[in-house]
């Protein structure tokens, strides 16, 4: 049977899907400094426009 194959999100390094502890990442490095990147707002997820116009308060 293939491996699957794919890239570390964090460093785009290549690695087997089935036998890593990490995926999608590479290591517990670059899974770890994913989490520090949401933990610290640096991804975030857009609000869509309708969410946008309307008033707090309706919601």
């Amino acid at each position: 049977m293939k491996q699957r194959k794919v890239n570390c999100p964090s460093c785009g390094k290549i690695v087997v899907w089935e036998t890593n502890p990490f995926r999608p990442f590479c290591s517990e490095r670059c899974k770890t400094n994913d989490l520090a990147q949401w933990a610290t707002e640096s991804y975030r997820i857009p609000e869509t426009e309708q969410n946008l116009d309307q008033d707090p308060k309706e919601q």
